[in-house]
């Protein structure tokens, strides 16, 4: 058996999968928002619920929103802040009395889809993750490639590409990184919303939902504005397959939902990308938000699961 821990900002999610990737058994849990020591204990105990349901206990991986130094050990480059600093694997370990693995959340995400997801069977594979946040991972013959320095696949804190004077700097706020003109400004959720014109129809502004929602319904300014997200995703995305070069591109999180993007952007990048003719594919992924924690779990290879 193996399980997965889902660290998320607002909640934590566990899952217990068999050695098939079935679903075993799934349990949540409020995340104490800016609490290290009552996250460990969240954490431990969700996992002690975890195996008292199944009856056994199973190889643990966990997904954080950070990344772990491989200079310090400790946690680096998260957005939950409270987590920044502190020896999180070694703290779960001790409180498990086992070793744990941790990754990026959004490896998880990349590894999951790659391993039983929509990119099943593909050598090389980019996840996305389109959300609060914008994040990125990369697998290549089924391993997270994370890099000497842990920030692989990190295209969300590069500027935007070919950035045009009307947007240049950026979108205005600094990134939580503290720079400006990061991809993940132009390209989260708030950042969608921010196209969207101040004076419309529409009374007050609109969040990227409601935007989604309105393309739905043939909605022609939500339209415009997510053509324009679109071309955006897609420089940001050819920047990627330019160094890249992946099989397939996999799009989670909660903008991963606008059916348009996937029409769209991939007829856009070839004005970006340094070839002829690009063959990547751009998909949807299969397991929704089960994807980060489903990858958590598979952080194990299976000669090495309990």
């Amino acid at each position: 058996m193996r399980i997965g821990v889902d660290l998320g900002g607002t909640k934590i999610e566990a899952i217990c999968l068999a050695t098939d990737g079935t679903e075993v058994a799934r349990q949540r849990a409020s995340a104490p928002n800016g609490d290290y020591a009552a996250t460990i204990s969240a954490i431990t105990d969700l996992i002690a619920k975890i195996e008292k349901t199944v009856g056994q206990s199973g190889s643990i991986g966990i997904g954080i929103p950070g990344t772990v130094s491989p200079l310090s050990g400790l946690v680096k480059n998260a957005n939950s802040t409270w987590l920044i600093g502190k020896p999180m694997d070694k703290d779960l370990s001790d409180a498990l009395g086992r070793p744990v693995r941790l990754a990026n959340d959004a490896n998880c995400f990349a590894l999951s889809e790659a391993t039983d997801g929509a990119a099943k069977r593909a050598t090389s594979v980019f996840g996305v993750i389109l959300g609060t946040g914008v994040g990125g991972g990369i697998v290549i013959n089924g391993d997270i490639v994370s890099g000497p320095n842990s920030i692989a696949g990190e295209w969300g804190h590069n500027p935007l590409p070919w950035m045009t004077e009307k947007e240049a700097p950026g979108p205005g706020d600094r990134c939580y990184c503290g720079k400006v003109g990061c991809i993940e400004t132009f390209l989260n959720g708030a950042g969608l919303a921010k196209i969207y014109p101040a004076k419309s129809y529409h009374a007050g502004k609109l969040n990227a939902q409601e935007i989604a929602d309105l393309v739905e319904m043939n909605e022609a300014i939500a339209i415009g504005v997510v053509e324009i997200y679109a071309e955006r995703l897609a420089r940001a995305l050819a920047s990627v397959i330019n160094i890249l070069d992946p099989e397939i591109i996999v799009l989670g999180g909660g903008l991963s939902n606008i059916d348009m993007l996937y029409d769209r952007v991939p007829k856009m990048w070839q004005k970006w990308a340094f070839s002829d003719e690009i063959s990547t594919q751009l998909v949807r992924n299969q397991y929704g938000d089960s994807s980060g924690v489903r990858g958590a779990a598979w952080l194990w290879p299976p000669d090495e699961a309990r």
